[in-house]
C-alpha cells in the first residue's frame, strides 16, 4: 500500500519500539586479498589497503558532520485544525495516519459543534534567512494554527504564504531575520547509488536522522494524492509519520528532494520513501514564495495508457506509443476542440507524446487561454485538432465532483430483456427502459451488457455500456458483431472496446471466446 506521510492527529499516542538485532542485511566489503579471476566476473574496486572493514572509496566514515551543519535549518510543523467527527450515540474516527480508531463521544444536543480538535505533526526546513520554510502541503492544508518548533526549541508562529495541491509543496513563514536555513542543488542531479539523508520529526520525536542511497529515479507512483507532475526519487533512508515535508540532504548537505510517501504493508517504513526533487520542487517554491498562484493548462480529460495488448486488439503498428482518451468532460475545452473518447494523442504542437504522465504535464505547461495542436489517431487515420486550454481547477474540486443529493425515492426499475450473444456477451441496444434501469446518462451511447453468456469474459457486468469498439463508435448491436468478425478474419484473437462503467469509463481488451 502506498501512503501519505499524513501527519499524526489527535491525543498523544503510544508509541512501542522493537529493538533491531542489526541495522540490516549482511555487507560484504572488498577485501584486502587479491581474488583470483574468472571470466565475467566484475572484480569489486578495492577499499583503503589492510583496512578490510573500512568503507569503500567515496563514503563519508561518519554522517554526524553533516547533521550537525543541517539540523539547525530542520523544523518540527505542529498543526491544529478541527475534524467532523461521526454523528450518532458514539463511534470511532478513523484519523490518517494512526493504524488504528479513535472513539469520539456521544453527540450533543441539536446545533451545538460536531467537530473536534486534532492536532498533528509534520516536518518542514528554512530555505532563506528571514523565516521562509518549505514543507508539504498536506503537512498544513485546513490548519487553523501552525507553531514551528526550531532545533534548540524554540517556538514560533507561522503562516502560510502559498501552497500548491498538484505538486504537494507549501511554504510557510515565521517572523524573524537571522535563521540557518539550507539551499537546493541546482547544479547536479543524484545518481541512483548516491548516499542521502534524511532529517525530520518521525512521530513527533524531532531532531532524527536517517541514512541511505538514491534506490531509484523518475518513479510515478499511484498513492492517493500523488502527482501527475513529479518524477519522485525513490530513497531507502527510513522515513515515517511526521517526515513530511522533511529535506533529503547529498552527503555535502545540500536539499535534493521534499520527503512526501512510502510504500508501505505496514504504515511504516520499508525502505521504501519517495521525495519530490529539486527539479520541481525549487521553481513551485520560488513561484509560492513571490506570491503567485500556480496555474496549469487544462483541456478536461482522462487518459490511460495505450498497452501492448490494446495496441494488437486495434491492429495498430507495432510499437505504436500514445495516450489514451478515456474520458471526455461535458463542456470542456477537449469536448469543444472535437477530442473524443477512443482518440489516441501521439503529439502536442508537434512533440510526440509517448505516455499519458508526458500527455499530462505537457497540457500543465501549457498557459490558460493558449491554444494547442494535438494530433490524434482515430479510427486508424490521423486527424489535428486545436483545443484552447483553460485553468486547471484544484485538485478537491477536481477529486470531489459536485453530486445530486436530492434523496429523491428511486422509480421501479424494469426487467433487462436476455440480448443477443456476441464475443460471449448478452448485448442489448440502449433504450429508456435500459437506460432507467442501469442508471446511465442520456449522453452515453453504445450497446449494454445486460449479461455474461458461458465461456464470456467475467470481467464485465450487466449494466457495462461498450460505446466503441477499435476506436469505432458503437449504434448497435450489429456494429459489434462485424467488428468482432472483422478481428477474426484479420486472425485476431481479441478486440479493443472502451466502456462506460459506474465508475467512468475503461479501456478493455476483450479475449474472443471460441466461436459465438
Amino acid at each position: 500500500m502506498l501512503k501519505r506521510k499524513e501527519f499524526i492527529l489527535g491525543a498523544a499516542v503510544g508509541l512501542t519500539f522493537a529493538a533491531a538485532a542489526t541495522a540490516g542485511g549482511v555487507i560484504s566489503w572488498p577485501g584486502a586479498q587479491a581474488a583470483p579471476a574468472v571470466a565475467g566476473l566484475i572484480a569489486p574496486s578495492g577499499g583503503a589497503g589492510g583496512a578490510a572493514f573500512a568503507p569503500p572509496q567515496g563514503a563519508p566514515l561518519s554522517f554526524a558532520q553533516i547533521f550537525d551543519q543541517v539540523a539547525p535549518a530542520v523544523v518540527q510543523i505542529n498543526t491544529e485544525t478541527r475534524i467532523e467527527r461521526p454523528r450518532g450515540r458514539g463511534g470511532v474516527l478513523q484519523i490518517p495516519g494512526l493504524p488504528f480508531a479513535v472513539p469520539t463521544p456521544e453527540d450533543g444536543e441539536d446545533g451545538e459543534d460536531n467537530t473536534i480538535q486534532g492536532r498533528g505533526a509534520g516536518s518542514g526546513f528554512f530555505i532563506s534567512r528571514d523565516g521562509y520554510i518549505v514543507t508539504n502541503n498536506h503537512v498544513v492544508e485546513n490548519a487553523e494554527k501552525i507553531t514551528v518548533v526550531l532545533s534548540d526549541q524554540r517556538e514560533l508562529d507561522a503562516r502560510v504564504i502559498g501552497r500548491d495541491e498538484a505538486t504537494d509543496l507549501a511554504v510557510l513563514k515565521v517572523e524573524g531575520n537571522d535563521f540557518s536555513f539550507v539551499a537546493f542543488e541546482e547544479q547536479n542531479e543524484p545518481r541512483v547509488g548516491d548516499w542521502v539523508i534524511a532529517v525530520g520529526n518521525p512521530f513527533g520525536l524531532g531532531g532524527t536522522a536517517t541514512a541511505g542511497i538514491v534506490s531509484a529515479r523518475g518513479r510515478n507512483i499511484p498513492a492517493e494524492r500523488s502527482s501527475n507532475y513529479v518524477d519522485y526519487l525513490q530513497i531507502d533512508a527510513a522515513i515515517n509519520t511526521g517526515n513530511s515535508g522533511g529535506p533529503t540532504f547529498d552527503i555535502y548537505g545540500r536539499v535534493i528532494g521534499v520527503n512526501t510517501a512510502i510504500y508501505s504493508p505496514t504504515g511504516t517504513s520499508v525502505g521504501i520513501g519517495f521525495a519530490i526533487p529539486v527539479t520541481v520542487a525549487k521553481p513551485v517554491v520560488d513561484r509560492l514564495m513571490r506570491g503567485e498562484q500556480i496555474q496549469r493548462g487544462y483541456i478536461g480529460v482522462q487518459v490511460g495508457e495505450v498497452s501492448r495488448e490494446m495496441a494488437e486488439a486495434m491492429g495498430l503498428q507495432s510499437g505504436q506509443r500514445g495516450a489514451f482518451i478515456n474520458e471526455v468532460n461535458a463542456g470542456g475545452p477537449a469536448e469543444r476542440g472535437g477530442l473524443r473518447a477512443g482518440d489516441i494523442v501521439v503529439s502536442i504542437n508537434g512533440e510526440r507524446i509517448n505516455t499519458m504522465t508526458e500527455l499530462t504535464r505537457r497540457v500543465a505547461n501549457v498557459a490558460p487561454g493558449q491554444t494547442m495542436r494535438l494530433e490524434v489517431l482515430r479510427e486508424g487515420r490521423r486527424q489535428t485538432l486545436n483545443i484552447r486550454a483553460d485553468a486547471r481547477p484544484s485538485e478537491s474540486e477536481l477529486n470531489n465532483p459536485t453530486t445530486d443529493d436530492s434523496g429523491a425515492a428511486e422509480p421501479a426499475k424494469p426487467a433487462a430483456p436476455t440480448g443477443e450473444v456476441v464475443a460471449g456477451l448478452n448485448l442489448a441496444e440502449l433504450s429508456p427502459a435500459l437506460r432507467q434501469r442501469y442508471e446511465i446518462p442520456a449522453g452515453v451511447e453504445g450497446v449494454v451488457v445486460t449479461g455474461v453468456a458461458r465461456g464470456g469474459d467475467r470481467r464485465f457486468s450487466a449494466g457495462v455500456v461498450i460505446m466503441m469498439i477499435n476506436q469505432r463508435p458503437v449504434r448497435s448491436v450489429a456494429d459489434v458483431r462485424g467488428q468482432v468478425q472483422a478481428a477474426r478474419a484479420a486472425g485476431r484473437s481479441s478486440v479493443f472496446v472502451l466502456v462506460r462503467t459506474p465508475n467512468g469509463n475503461a479501456p478493455v481488451v476483450l479475449e474472443l471466446p471460441e466461436g459465438d
